[in-house]
């Protein structure tokens, strides 16, 4: 292990991850972020991933001690077809006092009256952040995904409802081309570098490092093929943060989505046709007939409201005013790794 706070810094900003796991942010400070090492299985078709689907939410609930995280789309909502009827369903408000943000519970409820499931909110507040991201730092001792507090705060709820795992939807947009905006075109790779990166370390930090190994990986002939990049590098950091907030709480998480591959090539004529997630929204509309696939939304976390009058970081590895201009999403990474940093020079 060799101690690069720089590094460290840098990689986080970038990818939401430590890309060398091998670096550390300080002596004695071992960051510990999940592997997905399970056997995972090709799929061509969308009947070839249904039936992976089938089997992992069969054997996750066969127990009865499985609930599943249903959002207003279309990946949780494949799920919820094969979940028992009488499950419970969990749907995530995120809350800003006074203010109207993303909200998904009317949606996600529809899927829930037609798969026969008990609907329930996971009412998710600024002072949970504050509360739990201390706590999540420390399991992982790297800065952390906003997401993860989400997660952590949906696991306690279900655990104390009795149940021992969720269902996530999550990995269908990395593995099966849903993310449109980077597989839209084909990408020159310093395009793709800015284009990826959540936020350039030299405009943030006064000593910053481009880790550029990744992208690297991904070349060819000066291009980088999306789907390629993101079902390889992204994958891995998103599963991730549902593993590490799940393993704080001490309570399991399936995602089935996961389990599976596409064999061959992604067929980009479609995606930029208006199809992304092809198959994903053939299974969708052989089991929701007359259901509108719903435009695509990531995780509700109203980090744009929360964070809105942040100042930014005033710790002296950072520009002044270098949050300035930053989605709240950008803003979170900032903070958290300032925070992470604060937790660790304690």
């Amino acid at each position: 292990m060799t101690v690069d706070k720089r590094y460290c810094m840098s990689s986080f900003l970038m990818y939401r991850t430590l890309v060398d796991t091998s670096k550390q942010f300080k002596n004695n400070v071992f960051s510990k972020i999940p592997e997905v090492s399970y056997r995972r299985t090709g799929v061509n078709t969308s009947t070839e991933l249904e039936k992976v689907l089938k089997e992992r939410v069969n054997q996750a609930t066969k127990d009865g001690k499985a609930a599943i995280a249903l959002s207003g789309g279309i990946d949780s909502a494949i799920l919820a077809k094969f979940m028992p009827e009488g499950s419970t369903a969990y749907t995530f408000k995120c809350v800003v006092p006074g203010v109207k943000v993303t909200d998904e519970t009317e949606a996600a409820a529809k899927y829930a009256d037609e798969c026969g499931l008990k609907h329930k909110i996971v009412e998710v507040y600024w002072e949970d952040f504050e509360k739990f991201a201390p706590k999540l730092m420390a399991h992982r001792n790297a800065p952390i995904h906003s997401i993860e507090v989400q997660i952590y705060k949906a696991a306690l709820q279900a655990k104390a409802d009795g149940f021992e795992r969720l269902i996530y939807g999550e990995s269908s947009d990395s593995i099966f081309g849903g993310l449109s905006g980077l597989m839209s075109k084909d990408w020159l790779i310093g395009d793709f570098i800015d284009r990826y990166s959540y936020v350039l370390p030299y405009k943030v930090l006064k000593d910053a490092e481009m880790v550029l190994a990744p992208f690297r990986r991904h070349e060819k002939d000066g291009y980088i093929d999306p789907h390629e990049f993101i079902s390889t590098e992204f994958f891995p950091e998103s599963v991730g943060s549902y593993i590490d907030a799940s393993e704080v709480a001490d309570f399991g998480v399936e995602i089935p989505f996961s389990h599976a591959y596409l064999k061959g090539d992604l067929d980009y004529r479609r995606v930029r046709n208006g199809e992304n997630k092809y198959l994903v929204r053939e299974i969708f509309n052989s089991l929701y007939k007359g259901f509108e696939i719903p435009e695509k939304m990531p995780m509700p976390r109203a980090t744009n409201e929360w964070l809105k009058d942040w100042a930014g970081p005033t710790r002296p590895e950072f520009y002044a005013h270098c949050t300035d201009g930053m989605s709240g999403d950008q803003k979170w990474l900032v903070m958290a790794l300032e925070m992470f940093l604060n937790q660790i020079d304690a």
